[in-house]
């Protein structure tokens, strides 16, 4: 591999997945900078609200590659204005995307009303959720953890961050999730490990955040194999199709409103909320469902 390869993939964002040899830890470590960058920009996201935004899009593929990495993950952040939120989804091919939804005059902020919510797609088609509280203190970080304990009754340790005054510049995370053939030993090792382990802002700001290098120092002294990695982007799965499809699961009032008025020649615009692509509906593909002389 070239140099510019190798500084090519190394500045992709990425998941790598990993278990020790003795079967106690599974340890997901990632790299979502890029990611982030893009979903922060379509949503004009700057500031703690980019940062915010981030840490939320990685606590959503953690989740995902440790609990369901065949599913679909969707973590939404009600911020302590509940009319504030930001979604992040995560999907298994490793498409990623964000919205942030916010009311006038207010922005997305953790407080004592803030909540963190998971939610995952089974094959069944079913959703199964988990709902913690997400204050301030704690973070992202914290409110995902106790969201893995409540909700999926599975000692773990997490953490999640990301660097930037204005624009995002760099993010990622881990997470540690103990295994049932762990023993007192290890895990007491682990603890004091974590305990002493530097804070993710800390590690990005050093450089020292690569996921393939956070594995390396969380399991230092652990034997430990790869088991697995995929990369990550910014996509979104939006098209006129399953616009289409939305709109005609509409009651037949509702789509009758949305037509109604829109003369001959006239197109009916709509913008996804998560990329901004723009749709131009001709009303008659939505009249022809409609009971119209």
């Amino acid at each position: 591999m070239s140099e510019r390869s190798a500084a090519s993939a190394a500045e992709q964002d990425r998941v790598v997945r990993a278990i020790t040899a003795d079967g106690a830890f599974r340890v997901i470590a990632v790299r979502t900078t890029a990611t982030a960058k893009e979903v922060a920009s379509v949503q004009k996201a700057h500031g703690p609200q980019a940062r915010l935004l981030a840490e939320m899009l990685t606590a959503s593929v953690l989740v995902r590659e440790t609990m369901a990495p065949d599913l679909r993950v969707q973590a939404i952040l009600q911020g302590d204005d509940p009319k504030t939120r930001i979604v992040a989804d995560s999907f298994p091919d490793g498409m990623t995307r964000g919205l942030v939804q916010l009311r006038s005059g207010a922005d997305v902020a953790l407080g004592e009303r803030s909540m963190l919510q998971m939610m995952r797609t089974l094959q069944s088609g079913k959703i199964q959720q988990g709902i913690v509280s997400a204050n301030k203190a704690s973070g992202i970080s914290g409110a995902l953890m106790e969201y893995m304990q409540a909700s999926e009754q599975v000692v773990t340790f997490a953490a999640v961050g990301a660097l930037g005054d204005e624009d995002v510049t760099s993010a990622g995370g881990y997470l540690v999730q103990l295994l049932p053939e762990a023993s007192e030993g290890p895990l007491m090792v682990m603890t004091e490990r974590l305990k002493e382990f530097p804070p993710m802002e800390k590690l990005l700001a050093e450089n020292e955040a690569a996921p393939e290098k956070l594995l390396r120092e969380v399991l230092y002294g652990m034997p430990y194999d790869e088991v697995g990695r995929g990369t990550l982007r910014f996509e979104c799965r939006c098209s006129e199709e399953r616009l289409l499809a939305t709109l005609l699961s509409l009651p037949r009032d509702d789509i009758r409103d949305l037509v109604k008025g829109v003369t001959l020649g006239e197109v009916l615009e709509i913008d996804c909320d998560y990329c901004q692509r723009h749709y131009r509906i001709p009303p008659e593909r939505l009249r022809g469902v409609l009971d119209v002389n």
